[in-house]
């Protein structure tokens, strides 16, 4: 295979693996009924005249399947921290218990659970766009070798059906994890 189809392929196939971790990433973000400690991942604590990620402020744990502990490392930022939890977007409302906060998860109703799963699935189609998207970069691309004559017809041809199942296989991986994460939000 020509060199320049190979690095074609193997960036596209990169591209394509960052682009289910970024949607892994987005759809931990979304509240299931169990606690989990990346929920709060992406809270922002003021802290010493800059916003950090909580996680360098406190250590968080999952107490039991419905409320999660902050521990803050610095025990004077304790109420900060608690001002961040409550401000965030997530609808929660901590406890402080002196030297740890402890955040109870509210049960979800049903009409949320809905609404999660559609913003999980605008999230997987987003991915979905990313990964084709990168399918249409690589197509391009061997289009542009074949214009210059650096690679042959069967070459371009044979390219784009290995482009083609790599975009399949992550298209898959992306449908299986939103069946997951569907199945999880509806479970009661």
């Amino acid at each position: 295979m020509n060199e320049m189809i190979e690095l074609t392929l193997n960036d596209a196939e990169e591209r394509m693996q960052k682009s289910v971790e970024v949607f892994k990433s987005e759809l931990s973000k979304v509240r299931t009924g169990r606690a989990h400690t990346s929920l709060l991942t992406h809270i922002m604590v003021p802290y010493y005249g800059s916003n950090v990620p909580i996680s360098q402020t406190a250590n968080i744990t999952v107490l039991d399947a419905r409320t999660l502990g902050v521990n803050p490392f610095d025990k004077s930022t304790t109420t900060i921290i608690e001002k961040a939890i409550r401000n965030s977007d997530l609808g929660l409302n901590p406890t402080n218990m002196g030297d740890i906060l402890r955040v109870p998860l509210p049960p979800m109703t049903e009409e949320r659970r809905r609404e999660l799963v559609k913003v999980v699935r605008h999230e997987s189609e987003n991915a979905r766009v990313a990964v084709r998207n990168v399918r249409r970069d690589a197509n391009h691309e061997f289009k542009g070798l074949l214009k210059e004559s650096e690679i042959t017809k069967d070459e371009d041809h044979r390219s784009e059906e290995v482009i083609q199942k790599t975009t399949n296989k992550f298209i898959k991986q992306i449908d299986e994890i939103l069946a997951k994460k569907e199945a999880e939000l509806m479970e009661v």
